[in-house]
C-alpha cells in the first residue's frame, strides 16, 4: 500500500501496484484451491481491507449447482470471519489467473461490504462498485420501508 493520511485506514485511491499484484498472486492462490468438479470453472478472489488485511475465497460447487458457492462469497465470509470491515480493491480470476467479472449475485454481497469507491479489476480494466452494480439495493433502500428492519452498521 502507498502512503495514506487517516487514522489507520486506506482509501482505494491509495491502492499501489504492488497492491494489485499481491492481490492478483492472492487470488490465483485461492483459484488453485477451488473445488469445481462439475463446471471445471475455478475461481479465486481476493480483496484488501481498509485496515490493509488481505482476505480471499474460492468457488466451491456442489451437485445442487443451486448451492454452488462462489469465490467472491467465500472472500466475504473470510472478511467477516476475520473481523469485518470494508473491501477497498478487490480481483477475482479464473482458471487462467485472468481478470474474472463476479457474477450478479456476487457484486451485490460485494456492495454491502465495500468501501463506497471500491475498486475491482475487470476484464476490461479497474472498475469501482458503482460501476459494476450502478443502483445496488442497499440498507439506505430497505430503511425507507415503513416496517423493515435494517442494521445499523453490520461492520
Amino acid at each position: 500500500m502507498s502512503e495514506h493520511s487517516g487514522p489507520g485506514l486506506f482509501a482505494p485511491a491509495e491502492v499501489d501496484e504492488d497492491t494489485w499484484s499481491r492481490l492478483h498472486d492472492l487470488a490465483v492462490e485461492a483459484m488453485e484451491h477451488a473445488y469445481a468438479p462439475y463446471s471445471r470453472f475455478r475461481v479465486g478472489a481476493a480483496a484488501v481491507t481498509e485496515d490493509g488485511r488481505y482476505v480471499s475465497g474460492c468457488n466451491v460447487e456442489n451437485a445442487g449447482y443451486g448451492v454452488t458457492l462462489c469465490a467472491e462469497c467465500g472472500l466475504v465470509s473470510e472478511l467477516v470471519r476475520t473481523g469485518g470491515g470494508r473491501l477497498v480493491a478487490l480481483v477475482c480470476v479464473d482458471g487462467r489467473g485472468e481478470a474474472c467479472a463476479p457474477c450478479g449475485r456476487c457484486r451485490q454481497v460485494l456492495s454491502e461490504h465495500a468501501h463506497p469507491q471500491m475498486i475491482l479489476a475487470m476484464p476490461s480494466g479497474r472498475m469501482t462498485i458503482d460501476e459494476v452494480l450502478p443502483g445496488s439495493f442497499s440498507v439506505q433502500a430497505m430503511a425507507q420501508v415503513d416496517g423493515a428492519v435494517a442494521p445499523t452498521d453490520a461492520h
